[in-house]
C-alpha cells in the first residue's frame, strides 16, 4: 500500500483546515469561529485514489498554516513530500496574488510534476459562487483547478481529491520503478 504525504498550504483563512477535516472524516468542535493553525496539523487516514492500480492508500495530510511566522518550518514540512494542495478563497483578491508566492515556496523549490500539484478555489459558505476562469498567471493556470463548495457539492469535492491521489500515487509508482530499473541495469 503507498502512502502519500500531501501537503495542505494557501493563504491564511482560506479553508485549509476545513477541507482537511472533510477529505479526512475528522470532527472538530470549532463552534463556527476562526481559529488559525499553528504551525501544522497532521490527519491521517486511508483513502481510494481513482485510476490507481492500488485500491487503498494511505494519506498523511499536513494541514500547514497560513502564517508566515512559521516559514522557517516549512523546508521540515516539504521532506519526503508527495504533493502540494494550494487552497484560496477566489472572493479575497489578495490570495490570487499570494498563491504565486506558495507556488514558488512549496512547488517551484521542490521540482514537483503538475501531477503532483492541485489548486482549490473554496467558497466560503454564502459566498457569491463563481466556477468561472481565474485570473491566474501562467505557471499556475497549467495546474488542475477545482473549485469547492461544502455545502452545496461536497461528494463533487471528495471525488475531484481522490482524482487528484491518483495522480500523486501513479506519479509516484512510476517514480519507483525508474528508480527500481536504475537499479538493476
Amino acid at each position: 500500500m503507498f502512502k502519500a504525504k500531501i501537503l495542505f498550504v494557501g493563504p491564511n483563512e482560506s479553508g485549509k483546515t476545513v477541507l482537511a477535516n472533510f477529505l479526512s472524516d475528522t470532527t472538530e468542535n470549532v463552534g463556527g469561529e476562526y481559529r488559525p493553525t499553528q504551525g501544522v496539523r497532521i490527519l491521517e487516514f486511508e483513502s481510494q485514489p481513482e485510476g490507481s492500480s492500488d485500491k487503498t492508500c494511505e494519506v498523511e495530510l499536513w494541514d500547514c498554516s497560513g502564517e508566515f511566522k512559521f516559514e522557517s518550518c516549512w523546508p521540515a514540512l516539504m521532506k519526503d513530500s508527495s504533493g502540494v494542495v494550494i487552497i484560496f478563497n477566489p472572493d479575497v483578491p489578495s490570495h490570487l496574488k499570494e498563491i504565486e508566492t506558495w507556488h514558488s515556496m512549496f512547488i517551484s523549490s521542490q521540482g514537483l510534476q503538475d501531477s503532483q500539484c492541485l489548486l482549490i478555489a473554496h467558497h466560503k459558505p454564502g459566498s457569491g459562487i463563481e466556477d468561472g476562469r481565474l485570473p491566474l498567471a501562467s505557471h499556475l493556470s497549467r495546474l488542475l483547478l477545482i473549485h469547492s463548495n461544502l455545502e452545496e457539492e461536497p461528494e463533487d469535492v471528495r471525488q475531484a481529491f481522490c482524482r487528484y491521489l491518483g495522480n500523486v500515487i501513479n506519479t509516484m509508482s512510476e517514480s519507483r520503478e525508474r528508480e527500481e530499473m536504475s537499479i538493476i541495469t
